[in-house]
């Protein structure tokens, strides 16, 4: 037998540290007057990757250098898209503008205001610490216009949550650290995160985390939510109903199938298959028939259909043991695989 080292996976580059790449290089050809072939930018963190040139123009005072975003090995869906920016002399300070692709923000709670474009903070920051480096470099005044688009990226958009977070006609740009880890639980979870805050901001009174898009289907229907309600919980049980404690909804229900609400039921916070599994013995000691040799919860409750309001229980009393003492009213939705209701609970 042979002890194997698992590959390390690669990391990427946000979509904000790819726009700050393409400002620099971009200044470097209005100012300078020269085209490099590739730029260095600092990250908030002190790193300093390098960024090739994808795409240049150049007009009447204005320079536009496009950034080809390398995401790593995280499944990113930006991941080869062309991060475009286009300098020219603003009125007065750094200004952003959404060109094609990038969308606009439309609703309140998130941390760029409505009528902005969806540039983030962090990414706003380092554009401008990059125009004031610049500018000192050549001479000039830090009046810039900054115009950031991402070709076909209003499709793209439509893969993400920018739709429910009223985010309209393209993607963020997005990035805390200018790196994008593999696989990232965080991200994810910040996400998340940005959902509840949006649905605060919009006042809304009931909001649903699910496993994934069947149970979300249900759950929607069943309770006639709104889109803007519907957060892609995941796995990520525990991040949900952890920031709801913090940051509360007045009702909240889980939805899924009948095996992650039963990882939730016993204990679990996270229900990725790889962090927790189904105790089948404690599954065995909720019901009154034998179902020991049970390989699935699905074929459990297919034993013992009273199971699942047992788990639908037990995940409500989870539920309400991670929110402690919030102003939260939660509720459970089990479903099976085909999308039939197996049972609720607070409802």
């Amino acid at each position: 037998m042979t002890n194997e080292i698992a590959p390390q996976l690669r990391r990427g580059w946000t979509t904000g540290a790819c726009a700050t790449a393409a400002v620099k290089a971009g200044l470097q050809i209005l100012w300078g007057g020269r085209v490099p072939n590739d730029v260095t930018i600092t990250l908030p963190k002190g790193e300093t990757p390098l960024f090739a040139l994808a795409h240049m123009a150049q007009g009447d005072g204005w320079a536009e250098v496009g950034i080809e975003k390398d995401a790593g090995d995280d499944p990113d869906v930006t991941h080869g898209a062309l991060i475009k920016a286009r300098v020219c002399a603003s009125d007065g300070g750094v200004v952003f503008r959404a060109g094609e692709g990038v969308g606009t923000v439309t609703k309140a709670g998130l941390p760029i205001g409505v009528g902005e474009p969806a540039i983030n903070p962090v990414p706003r920051a380092m554009m401008d610490e990059v125009v004031a480096e610049m500018a000192v470099e050549f001479g000039q005044n830090p009046d810039v216009e900054i115009t950031i688009s991402v070709p076909n990226g209003a499709e793209i958009a439509k893969k993400t949550w920018n739709p429910r977070l009223g985010i309209k006609s393209g993607l963020s740009i997005l990035g805390t650290t200018g790196v994008v880890r593999p696989f990232s639980c965080a991200a994810w979870i910040a996400s998340i995160h940005r959902g509840v805050d949006v649905a605060r901001a919009e006042g809304l009174r009931h909001v649903a985390g699910c496993t994934g898009a069947t149970s979300e289907k249900v759950v929607q229907e069943l309770l006639g939510l709104p889109e803007q309600a519907m957060l892609d919980m995941g796995d990520f049980a525990g991040g949900l109903l952890k920031y709801l404690a913090r940051h509360p909804v007045e009702h909240v229900t889980i939805g899924g199938g009948i095996g992650k609400i039963s990882k939730l039921a016993q204990g679990a916070r996270d229900l990725h298959s790889k962090r927790s599994q189904v105790d089948f013995s404690l599954l065995n000691e909720w019901v009154d028939v034998d179902i020991s040799g049970v390989n699935t919860a699905l074929e459990a409750v297919t034993i013992a259909p009273e199971l699942a309001l047992r788990v639908a229980d037990e995940a409500l009393a989870q539920v309400k043991l991670i929110l402690k003492d919030a102003p939260v009213e939660p509720s459970i939705v089990v479903i099976d695989r085909a999308g039939n209701l197996l049972a609720k609970a607070g409802l």
